[in-house]
């Protein structure tokens, strides 16, 4: 396949540290920048540590199209709260900014260009990770073989990518074997691929929770439902494998804004005034089940595998699968 082909593939599926030094104590968020010496990138990062100095996982978060970091805050307190390191990456070139020229830039910014870009991004977290770790001191803490990552919708086609998800011939694999755990929120198959879901996602083998909900619609304006964004959740291999589905929750619910939350009542950001009013109760919904996800599959805590098959506080018409 030719370098346009290649781009035009995957421009469809894209829409859709010192021994001695002290511990981190508990605190809400701390922001840096890491610099990308090899690609000439400056990525703004938020890091959410939690409290104490022993041993801990992290979780990589990717945030969707025309976000920040500040996004996932409503899921990534808790998951700071339940021991783990929490990492919010933003995205240059597809990061908040792209706002700036108007609709015309963001739809530019969904880009197979910029799916590319974020799955680099995010190699070089990992990468970064592990050169912290090797310095010692706090980020020594970090337990490089329990490394997870999650994202919303362009950052849950992020997951996707680097879970190991299928691509057609001549696209590179774009999977990263350093993680051992997923959670795409408003996650979606490619679009235009004809392909049925088992082959673009069936060779995704690690554990993978797919979030979505009724009114889970694109904000980009191309037909989609939220039972489109499941489908995802059927073509994954049986085994590790589990959705959650929340009723009435909307696109914006899934980007977990809890500090910027999205209120937009006109234009591509418009909420659905049932999924406004019930946003609390599914972000606690959210941030209690995927904290459960983690602490399973992340830490090996059988009690957290068996809250999440009693599937407890979850509302009318919410439902949780798993096999």
């Amino acid at each position: 396949m030719g370098g346009m082909q290649r781009r035009d593939v995957l421009k469809r599926v894209a829409l859709c540290g010192l021994a001695a030094a002290p511990a981190v104590r508990a605190q809400p968020a701390a922001d840096d920048t890491w610099h990308d010496a090899a690609r000439g990138w400056d990525i703004p990062v938020r890091l959410r540590w939690p409290a104490g100095d022993g041993p801990c996982a992290a979780v990589i978060h990717s945030h969707g199209l025309g976000g920040s970091r500040d996004g996932g805050d409503a899921w990534g307190e808790a998951w700071r709260q339940a021991g783990l390191l929490v990492v919010h990456v933003q995205h240059p070139g597809s990061d908040s900014a792209i706002w700036q020229g108007g609709m015309g830039a963001v739809r530019a910014a969904a880009s197979a260009q910029q799916l590319l870009a974020r799955v680099a991004h995010m190699r070089f977290v990992v990468d970064e990770l592990q050169r912290r770790h090797a310095a010692g001191g706090t980020w020594g803490r970090v337990r490089l073989d329990r490394l997870g990552a999650s994202g919303h919708s362009f950052g849950a086609q992020t997951v996707l990518a680097i879970a190991g998800r299928r691509y057609p011939p001549g696209v590179p694999d774009l999977a990263e074997p350093r993680l051992r755990a997923f959670i795409a929120l408003s996650p979606a198959l490619g679009r235009g691929d004809t392909r049925s879901a088992a082959e673009q996602v069936g060779s995704i083998s690690r554990p993978f929770l797919a979030v979505t909900g009724s009114l889970d619609g694109d904000p980009l304006g191309t037909p989609m439902t939220g039972e489109d964004r499941a489908r995802v959740y059927d073509g994954l291999p049986p085994g590790q494998r589990a959705l959650l589905w929340l009723q009435d929750a909307d696109h914006g619910t899934f980007s977990g804004n809890r500090s910027r939350p999205i209120v937009a009542r006109t234009g591509p950001l418009k909420r659905e005034d049932r999924a406004a009013e019930l946003e609390p109760a599914h972000h606690a919904r959210v941030a209690r089940m995927t904290t459960l996800w983690w602490r399973w599959r992340l830490l090996d805590d059988i009690d957290a595998a068996r809250q999440l098959q009693a599937a407890q506080g979850l509302g009318p018409g919410d439902r949780w699968q798993s096999d």
